[in-house]
Order: C-alpha cells, then sequence, then structure tokens
C-alpha cells in the first residue's frame, strides 16, 4: 500500500502531562477507527463537525482507554482533504500512548511521517506550497510581527502576489509562441513597449526577493542586557518585569556574580533580558573580576543595553544630569560621565555608558526631594521605575519593546522565509535578466519566448504548480509529526 493510501495517525500536541492532548487521524480508514473504537452505533449515527463525547475501548479486548471528545471532518471538507477524525482524550501521556497504540494495531493505519497531514492537504489542493511552507513559521514564529506576517502567507498574501506575476509572464510567452507560431508571415516582429513589460516583470520579483529574511536571524530573540554598578537594582527589576522572584536580591553588592539569563514576554513577542553582575572600578577578587569580564562579553551581543543606575543615591543624580544631557536623537547616551563615586570612576565603564540605548533610575520609592538648588532627582531622557511600587515598569517595557520590535510601516508588507521561494525567485530573476539582454541586443523570438517559459516555471515552483517528491519531501521533513 502506498503512502497517500493509508490512513495516518500522530498527536497533535506535545508529549507531557497536560488537562487535555490532541491527536489526529487521516485517511480512507477513518470511519473504521471510529467503529473500532467507540463501537458500531457510533458509526451509524456519525455526523460532520459535530463533538461527542464518547467512551473509547481497545478494539481486540474491549478495555477501556478513556473517555474523550471526539469530532468528525468529511472529506473534502477538511484540513487534509480527507475524513479526518480529531480526539481529544485527558492529557495523561498514557492515555496517549494506548490510544495510539490501538489506532495503528488497525489494518490500513500507520504512524504520520512528519508533516504528512500538511502535505497531503498540498496534494489534494486544500493549499498550494506557499501556504504549506507558513504553517511551520505559523508555528514557529518567535515574536509578533513575525507571526503576523505568517499568517499573511498561510492566508495567500504571497500566492496572489506570485499568480499575479506569472499572469504577466503567461501573456507575454504567449504572444511570443504566437510570434514564433507565424514567424514566415511575419518576418520582423514588432517589439515596440515590450522592453517596458519586461521591466515591470523584473522589478515586481525583486521587489519580492528584497524582502527575503532568513529563519536562523528571525527565530533569534531579541536581547536586552542590565548593567551597572553593584547593588543598582538589576536585579530586583528582573524580578518585577517578571513578576516573580526569580533572581537573588540582598542588600550586600557583588550578590550576582554570574550573568542570569531570563525570558521575559513583551508586547511585540518574547525576549531574552540579562542581569549582569555589578562592574565597578576594580574587581574585589578574581571571581568578580571574571564576573565582569563576562558581562561586559555579553554586553558585546546586546541589542539592547540598558544602564540601571541607583536613583535614590545623589551622586548617581549628578553623574545623572551630565548622562541625560546628552542625549542623542537615537536614543543612545553621549557624555563625558565624571562623578558617581568610585564604582563608576573609570573609562571603561564611561566607554558603555556612552553606548547606552536606555538609563533607568531605579529605587524611585526611596528618592529624596529635589535638592536645595532646585534640581531634579531625574534627569531629562532617563525612566524612574521602583521595583517594590511597580513605578515606571509599563514605561520600560514599552520603550523595549519599540527599541527590539521594528513596526512595519505597512501592515500589509510581508517577507519571505523560505530558502526554496528565494532560489526560485532567483532563477526567475536570471531568466528575465537573460531576457531583457536578448530584447535589446538580439530579440530573437525563439530565444526570448524560452526565457520566458524559465521565467514562468521558477514562478510556478515557488506555489508547488510544478514541484518534485525531493522538493516535497525536504520542505515537509522539518514539519513536526502532528503537522
Amino acid at each position: 500500500m502506498s503512502m497517500d493510501s493509508q490512513t495516518i495517525v500522530a498527536p497533535m500536541t506535545p508529549s507531557g502531562v497536560s488537562a487535555v492532548a490532541a491527536l489526529r487521524v487521516s485517511g480512507a480508514h477513518v470511519r473504521d477507527v471510529v467503529a473500532r473504537l467507540f463501537g458500531n452505533e457510533r458509526l451509524e449515527n456519525l455526523k460532520a463537525r459535530e463533538a461527542c463525547l464518547v467512551t473509547a475501548r481497545y478494539p481486540q479486548s474491549g478495555k477501556l482507554i478513556d473517555s474523550l471528545l471526539y469530532i468528525f471532518f468529511e472529506g473534502p471538507n477538511s484540513y487534509t482533504g480527507e475524513d479526518v477524525l480529531e480526539l481529544y482524550p485527558h492529557g495523561n501521556p498514557l492515555i496517549v500512548r494506548d490510544l495510539l497504540q490501538a489506532i495503528r494495531g488497525l489494518d490500513g493505519v500507520r504512524l504520520a511521517e512528519p508533516g504528512e497531514f500538511t502535505r497531503r492537504a498540498f496534494l489534494n489542493g486544500k493549499m498550494d506550497l506557499t501556504q504549506a511552507e507558513s504553517v511551520a513559521d505559523v508555528i514557529h514564529s518567535a515574536n509578533r510581527a513575525e507571526l503576523e506576517n505568517a499568517h499573511r502567507l498561510l492566508g495567500g498574501a504571497l500566492s496572489k502576489k506570485i499568480a499575479a506575476l506569472a499572469s504577466q509572464v503567461k501573456d507575454i510567452s504567449a504572444r511570443l509562441e504566437l510570434d514564433v507560431d507565424f514567424a514566415e508571415e511575419e518576418a520582423d516582429p514588432d517589439f515596440a513597449g515590450w522592453e517596458a513589460r519586461f521591466v515591470a516583470v523584473r522589478e515586481s520579483i525583486q521587489q519580492i526577493l528584497n524582502s527575503f529574511h532568513g529563519k536562523a536571524s528571525l527565530s533569534r530573540l531579541p536581547l536586552a542586557v542590565l548593567y551597572g554598578a553593584p547593588n543598582a537594582g538589576k536585579s530586583s527589576l528582573v524580578n518585577a518585569l517578571l513578576g516573580e522572584d526569580r533572581v537573588l536580591v540582598s542588600n550586600v553588592p557583588g550578590t550576582t556574580r554570574d550573568f542570569v539569563e531570563v525570558r521575559l514576554f513583551l508586547p511585540g513577542g518574547e525576549i531574552r533580558l540579562v542581569d549582569t553582575a555589578g562592574i565597578a572600578a576594580q574587581a574585589t577578587d578574581e571571581l568578580d573580576a571574571l564576573s565582569q569580564k563576562k558581562s561586559r562579553e555579553i554586553l558585546e551581543e546586546a541589542d539592547m543595553k540598558i544602564l540601571v543606575l541607583d536613583g535614590a543615591s545623589r551622586k548617581c543624580r549628578s553623574c545623572g544630569g551630565e548622562l541625560a544631557s546628552r542625549h542623542s536623537r537615537e536614543g543612545k547616551i553621549a557624555s563625558r560621565h565624571s562623578r558617581e563615586g568610585e564604582n563608576l570612576r573609570t573609562s571603561t565603564f564611561a566607554d558603555m555608558t556612552n553606548n547606552a540605548d536606555l538609563v533607568v533610575y531605579s529605587k524611585s520609592d526611596l528618592r529624596a526631594s529635589p535638592d536645595r538648588n532646585g534640581a531634579s532627582p531625574i534627569p531629562d531622557g532617563g525612566l524612574s521605575v521602583s521595583s517594590k511600587t511597580g513605578e515606571g515598569l509599563d514605561a520600560l517595557r514599552q520603550a523595549m519593546n519599540a527599541s527590539l520590535f521594528k513596526q512595519s510601516a505597512d501592515a500589509e508588507d510581508l517577507w519571505i522565509t523560505s530558502e526554496r521561494e528565494k532560489a526560485c525567485l532567483e532563477d526567475a530573476l536570471a531568466g528575465i535578466d537573460r531576457a531583457l539582454d536578448l530584447l535589446r541586443n538580439n530579440p530573437a523570438v525563439e530565444l526570448l519566448a524560452f526565457e520566458m517559459q524559465v521565467v514562468r516555471r521558477a514562478l510556478q515552483s515557488i506555489t508547488g504548480e510544478i514541484s518534485s517528491e525531493d522538493i516535497l519531501q525536504s520542505i515537509f521533513a522539518g514539519f513536526c509529526i502532528g503537522k
């Protein structure tokens, strides 16, 4: 029995304990699965898209597996285009394993291969290849912008662009092939205006190609690093942002000896947030020196550097005035940082201060009123926060989100992430460039027609109108088994 003729089954949820798990069965033997697990009565009364609470039992022994919910989707009105059964048992791994074993024990049923459900959806015309690839992007998107882009691709935004472009190429090819067929009757074809049509096609291809973003760069979580002098309040700030005591906090300077990395969710997506060891003028011991070295190294990798200053310290406010007074339009700190006490009187720390993306003044709840000269406790350009009261935390989150997640000027913009799609577009671009060169230097109708066919085939390969078994295997091999 070939792969496509067999019924497949796989869990849709990851392994582990949960309230509810989900399994999917797809293929010609779905109705038999219903009869064998739940009884012939259920099969006789089987209705599409109706949730049913039933008791599942082993077909051979009648032994109880679980009480569960199932929904039947009749092909072609299903995800795969085949009959589909979705099962929702309790999320005990033992139950999931038993249910899988019972279903796989039936004739004509096997465990699904990675991405096989989506592959069948493609083969049955439920989606094209660009949409199929975007399914994995929807699952694995690391931030909101990437997720929204994946949803646009899944909705067919790229497919429509490629279809419109392929239609233009088809019209050009049809005219060229007509000229080839009647070459003897029309010795000198009129190519007036053709270059503009060729250039328009090229520009459209280039525009889509320019939108390419590699998946490796997209999947990398942005890195924000908190740094500053010992006991400035960095660890407390991390805990306050997380809403839980994740990082050890004490009044003893130097409590944090190594950088601590946590995950923080912002409106734009998940980020890596790092709390570093305090950086002082002189290390107290060899371990402290190593800790400060690591802090400087992680700062080099940061997408956003956040300098945390003790806002309750008068020395900090004196220094902070100079720091914030030269805040550039890009949000960078440029100063000659001169006074912050012994811990901050080093050129090395001053250099890092100059590269800060944001200055945060902590411990606002402990801050004294303005001094006798009327100086403001917090200079312009900085953020005042309190880990204890929550003051300024929302503003800090907003500032981090704005810096780490750039918003597209056009909400309808999309980008491609598939190396395969990129290669197809490059083939199409090379073909149209050759056609333009011919048109300008040696406008032979037969050669022009051939190159435009090359362009058309490359575009059709993007959506899967032209595909091979090897291509499909490479695409779906990276999917999870249940998708």
